[in-house]
């Protein structure tokens, strides 16, 4: 797992690593913006901060090991990183059932012993209608098809892998049913980085304007997905303000009509 770890944080340095880190800052800052609560978690990937345009006023960081250019894991790894707050198992978060209200996900379920488990403990941990961000690498993509050549080539002795050896590629429809599993309902999900697999800052600019094409023209295919998921508690009715309940109660009173046909018996 160290060493997965190590991998993913030496390739986000290159520049197709930079390149992906940008369209991921852009769409973490989108997705948590609006999301409001008291509690927030960002668990893996500490080169990311995708809780800064958040605005709760509890935000962690929690990692599953210390991070690998520091031998003190609540120091900051980089100069826009933000600052480790724990160190925890994914599948055991130290926090109560229905306490949290957004728990985001960055490439933490492929680097994951049991993206299975980390899912549950983060259903567990979320309140009723709590949100669940997350982003992943497509294996149906150009990357994706680049990475499976490069371990078909190490069969052969040689060592050509474009993507950092992470622990599982999870594909975009078969997380949506892990999440369906678990009562989550997807709200929104998109996919980006349509470039080529290519390891030059020169190349990569050469071919921008894949990313305008592939997002018209096949979005499935890009190299990540983005999806944000709230979970869904059945029989859960919200409680409404007070001053609603009373409008509603004094809408509902019946009220006397008065009756203006004219009478039609004799007065005696």
């Amino acid at each position: 797992m160290n060493s997965e770890i190590i991998g993913l944080t030496n390739w986000l340095k290159t520049p197709p690593g930079e390149y992906l880190l940008g369209w991921e800052r852009t769409h973490f800052d989108q997705a948590v913006s609006d999301v409001f609560g008291y509690h927030a978690l960002q668990l893996g990937l500490p080169e990311l901060d995708a809780l800064q345009a958040n605005r709760m006023p509890h935000k962690w960081l929690a990692l599953e090991s210390a991070p690998p250019s520091s031998h003190d894991a609540t120091a900051p790894t980089h100069g826009s990183s933000p600052r480790a707050a724990l160190l925890t198992d994914s599948s055991a978060l130290p926090f109560p059932e229905s306490s949290l209200d957004l728990v985001v996900l960055p490439h933490t379920l492929e680097l994951s012993r049991d993206p299975h488990a980390t899912l549950r403990e983060v259903e567990r941990v979320l309140v009723p209608e709590g949100r669940v961000v997350i982003s992943g690498l497509n294996p149906a993509s150009l990357w994706g098809l680049r990475q499976r050549r490069g371990h078909l080539y190490q069969r052969w002795g040689y060592d050509d892998l474009f993507l950092p050896k992470t622990g599982e590629f999870i594909g975009y429809w078969r997380l949506r049913d892990w999440l369906r599993l678990l009562n989550f309902e997807v709200e929104s999900g998109r996919f980006g980085c349509w470039r080529p697999a290519l390891t030059s800052q020169q190349w990569l600019d050469r071919f921008e304007w894949m990313d305008a094409a592939g997002e018209r023209w096949w979005p499935i295919f890009g190299a990540v997905y983005f999806l944000v998921a709230v979970k869904r508690v059945r029989g859960m009715r919200l409680l409404e303000p007070a001053w609603k309940s009373r409008q509603t109660t004094a809408a509902a009173a019946p009220t006397a009509v008065a009756n203006k046909e004219p009478l039609t018996g004799s007065r005696s």
